[in-house]
Order: structure tokens, then C-alpha cells, then sequence
């Protein structure tokens, strides 16, 4: 009962900490100094910037050098969960095979919380805006400090339309 309740209040102060941002700008966590939050918020949001850039110019593959290259990738959309880099990639190209399928992409609303040194927490939303509609949604996606380089290790998608 004492392990159970202690796992409850640790797992309450993580989630504390996650919800603890004020439009993007999240607390300083103790062990990180305010230069290092400012420098790895801003090498998330480039991240994010080099993926819309490549998938407005139609380039798939570098829109997903944004994503861990790793089998325990996760990618949550449409009801379905696909696990691996190379899955996820698949799926990108089978389901966005031409540059009007593609459209323009943008992500707004983002509110990054860093969870610590190495790990990250995105919220947004997206928008394609293509000839025959402009489909979009929320994304929440989860970041980590792999090799020295923020890549997003799941991401979560869902469609307002």
C-alpha cells in the first residue's frame, strides 16, 4: 500500500511539472540552467521548423529526419498506432504520394515543456492547406535528447475535421 501510494504522488509531481507552462514557456527545471532551457526549446522549435520546410518542399524523408530513426518509434494517428522509423516513413508515402496531397503544412500554438536535460513535451496544432481543402488538428509529441540531437520519439496526431 506505502509503494503504492508513494508511485502515485511521484507520478502526480511529474505530471505537475509537465502541466507546469505558461503559453510555450515552461518553469526552469532545478537541474537546468536558464541558458540551457533557452537553448534546447530553441533546438526543438528548429527541429520542428526544418520539418515544416522539408515537407512544404515536398521532401518526406527530410521531414522525417525530425523523428528517432528507431524501431521503438511511436506515431499514433487515425485510430492506429505504427512503431519504427521506417514504418512511420512508409506510411507518410503511401499516404501523402503527391505534392497536392501534400499541401503546405504549418504548426501553431506550440507550448514546449521541458521535462528535463533530455526530454521534451510539444503541444500544437497543424494545418495543411491544399487546393481541395485544409485539413488539421492538435499533435502532442514527445522529444528526446538522443546522441545530442532533440528527435521526437512519439508522436500523438489527431484530426479536428
Amino acid at each position: 500500500m506505502k509503494r503504492h501510494l508513494i508511485l502515485m504522488i511521484a507520478i502526480s509531481g511529474l505530471l505537475l511539472g509537465a502541466a507546469c507552462t505558461s503559453r510555450g514557456e515552461p518553469a526552469a527545471p532545478i537541474s537546468m540552467s536558464q541558458t540551457s532551457n533557452e537553448q534546447a526549446m530553441s533546438e526543438i522549435k528548429a527541429v520542428m521548423a526544418n520539418q515544416s520546410t522539408a515537407w512544404n518542399a515536398g521532401d518526406i524523408d527530410g521531414f522525417m529526419e525530425g523523428y528517432w530513426r528507431s524501431a521503438d518509434l511511436r506515431f499514433a494517428s487515425g485510430g492506429t498506432v505504427t512503431r519504427g522509423w521506417q514504418q512511420t516513413n512508409d506510411r507518410y508515402h503511401a499516404r501523402y504520394d503527391s505534392a497536392d496531397a501534400m499541401g503546405k503544412l504549418s504548426f501553431t500554438q506550440l507550448e514546449v515543456g521541458l521535462l528535463s536535460g533530455d526530454a521534451a513535451i510539444v503541444h500544437g496544432r497543424w494545418l495543411l492547406t491544399r487546393k481541395a481543402d485544409a485539413p488539421s488538428g492538435l499533435f502532442t509529441l514527445v522529444f528526446r535528447r538522443i546522441n545530442g540531437a532533440w528527435v521526437i520519439v512519439s508522436d500523438t496526431t489527431t484530426s479536428a475535421d
